[in-house]
C-alpha cells in the first residue's frame, strides 16, 4: 500500500525518478506512488524537489513534510503532517 494513517499524520511510499522531462505523478506501481521530477539526484536536489513538489500538490507548507527514509535511494517515505490519507488521494485525484 502506497499510502497510510500515523498518528496525525500520512505516510507515503515513493519511487522518484530524477532528471525527468517534467514533474508529474505517473502512477501507482509495486506499492509505491511513482513521481518523475526534473531535478538532478545530486547533493539532495532530488529530495529537495520532492518536498517542494508534495507541497504544490498537497498545498500544505513545506516545513510539514518530512523525509523518512531513503535519502540516497530512488525508494523515499515521507510524512505528512495533519493531512490524512483521505485528502492526500484527493488532492492527488489518485484512487487506491
Amino acid at each position: 500500500m502506497w499510502i497510510k494513517a500515523s498518528a496525525d499524520s500520512a505516510i507515503l511510499a515513493c519511487r522518484v525518478h530524477p532528471n525527468s522531462g517534467r514533474d508529474s505523478i505517473k502512477e501507482i506501481r509495486n506499492g509505491r506512488l511513482v513521481i518523475h521530477l526534473r531535478a538532478r539526484a545530486v547533493e539532495g536536489k532530488a529530495n529537495e524537489a520532492l518536498i517542494t513538489f508534495l507541497s504544490d500538490r498537497l498545498k500544505v507548507p513545506k516545513s510539514r513534510i518530512s523525509l523518512i527514509q531513503g535519502d540516497r535511494n530512488r525508494n523515499k517515505v515521507v510524512a505528512i503532517e495533519g493531512r490524512s490519507p483521505q485528502e492526500i488521494e484527493l488532492c492527488l485525484g489518485l484512487n487506491q
